[in-house]
């Protein structure tokens, strides 16, 4: 059996562990309809499960990149200057309401958090020489950070939810599988 992984954050100022990815054997339970899902077509619910994916892909590489800041920021460096403003608007406050609003119509009560700041945050600048200021921007990014974390656990909820409730339909349903393939069109 292995231990579980351990996450090193600010320079080892903070370690926090994560539970390693474990298959277990035996069969699983048949998947239940949802009624949180109940509201959605199967075209809804595929096109949420693809928005979820979309946004977990940015939260993944937006985490990676506050990550790389931190170690930026606690090493003394800074970020060059285009990759820097390239992050800043995808940071931007109405990049990150946009998507969550997109999400919240979908599927209301998503519970998302906020994010204002981040491209502000992102683009401050301490001296590497104040190691209070160095200190307080790598925690702030942290929180930052630990925020888009949760974040993205809220997100692959959802998305397992999502594909749990299309399973439960497919499985009721077999032929609705068929619907999703590009199937050729039969001359009439």
């Amino acid at each position: 059996m292995t231990s579980p992984a351990t996450r090193h954050d600010l320079g080892g100022l903070r370690t926090v562990p994560t539970q390693p990815f474990r298959r277990r054997g035996g069969s699983r339970p048949a998947p239940v309809r949802s009624p949180a899902y109940a509201h959605l077509s199967l075209e809804q619910l595929r096109e949420l499960r693809a928005r979820l994916a979309d946004e977990q892909e940015k939260v993944s590489y937006w985490r990676r990149m506050l990550q790389a800041r931190i170690d930026d920021v606690l090493s003394g460096a800074s970020p060059a200057g285009d990759d820097g403003q390239r992050l800043a608007t995808v940071l931007a406050p109405e990049r990150l309401a946009a998507g969550r609003t997109a999400l919240l119509r979908l599927l209301p009560g998503s519970g998302l958090p906020p994010l204002p700041g981040l491209a502000q945050l992102w683009d401050r600048r301490v001296d590497p020489a104040d190691a209070q200021a160095t200190t307080a921007l790598a925690l702030q990014l942290q929180v930052a950070q630990d925020a888009l974390f949760t974040y993205r656990g809220a997100l692959h909820e959802r998305s397992a939810g999502a594909t749990a409730e299309l399973v439960a339909r497919y499985r009721e349903q077999p032929s609705l599988c068929l619907s999703a393939l590009p199937l050729p069109r039969t001359a009439a």
